[in-house]
């Protein structure tokens, strides 16, 4: 066993979180709950995402709140951006990391943004390039990278040779998702074992959904050949507007619990992680999705 003695987390909650939330969330509580992150000792969160209101209204907010929120040394914010127009608009916002995507599916590619896995790494060049140039930080993503709603289960290797194109292109990291949580333990290891042969373990990350109570597992199986960045949302938030039945990314709160107990390092603090994920959940007039979040808060309401 290889797992890290420090994880990073990126909690992706203000962004992949809140975007399905169909009532319009107000500015100042996506401010708050970031605030809180940062606070917590995240750090990195993905605060939000340069896309056209059209498509996303949940984050037509994107400029205020980059312009809002309290940034602390050492945390980074990244947003998504799905085009040159969406990173000029993120560049002016004064962002320091954005995040691209591609998907491992063709069919996924072509009904989440309506083009090809080829054009889509080819609409990502010159964003890559742009951001290179001003310094930003790239992040890039492959969606549906262990199962898609569409074609099923997804061969490892087309996830391994989109992320050796990213690195290529310009991106310091690829996170590797399972965007609809249909993913097993034994497939999370294939995905990393074979990606690993194009791309650098230090280079990889993951994020996983829980639609299938898998995540979990799936992480410690990926923390055990060295993934040692792990993406999750607060209060378990999120799931996919083009996968019908995917629930939320794990949870932040259980995360941290599992890896406390591994005696690994996160630098975040249970206590404020806790109550942010009972701010935003609050917020929207739910639960929230934590086991632990809710196993804490019915003992301490007992």
């Amino acid at each position: 066993m290889a797992i890290p003695g420090f994880v990073k987390i990126v909690d992706v909650g203000p962004r992949d979180g809140l975007q399905n939330e169909k009532a319009q969330i107000a500015t100042h509580d996506k401010v708050a709950l970031i605030d809180m992150l940062s606070a917590a000792g995240l750090p990195a969160i993905k605060a939000t995402a340069f896309v056209s209101p059209k498509w996303v209204p949940q984050m037509s907010d994107h400029a205020e709140v980059m312009g809002s929120i309290k940034r602390r040394e050492g945390v980074s914010y990244p947003v998504l951006v799905p085009n040159l127009k969406g990173y000029e608009s993120a560049a002016a916002a004064g962002v320091e990391e954005i995040a691209v995507f591609a998907a491992a599916s063709e069919s996924f590619s072509k009904k989440n943004i309506n083009c090809s896995i080829d054009a889509s790494l080819d609409r990502f060049r010159p964003v890559v390039e742009a951001a290179k140039s001003d310094g930003v930080a790239v992040r890039g993503y492959i969606s549906c990278a262990l199962g898609c709603p569409y074609e099923g289960e997804v061969d490892p290797l087309a996830s391994a040779r989109i992320a050796r194109q990213l690195i290529e292109m310009g991106c310091y990291e690829v996170c590797l998702a399972d965007t609809i949580g249909t993913g097993t333990p034994g497939g999370a290891r294939r995905l990393v074992e074979t990606t690993r042969e194009f791309v650098p373990i230090s280079n990889l990350a993951a994020h996983f959904h829980d639609t299938y109570g898998q995540a979990l597992a799936n992480i410690l199986a990926v923390l055990e050949l060295g993934i040692s960045v792990i993406d999750s949302a607060v209060a378990g938030l999120g799931g996919c507007p083009y996968a019908k039945g995917a629930t939320g990314n794990v949870a932040t709160e259980d995360v941290l619990y599992m890896l406390n107990g591994l005696g690994i390092e996160t630098g975040i603090d249970i206590e404020l992680l806790l109550e942010a994920g009972w701010f935003i959940s609050d917020v929207l007039g739910r639960a929230p999705s934590s086991r632990v979040s809710t196993a804490i808060r019915n003992k301490r309401a007992a």
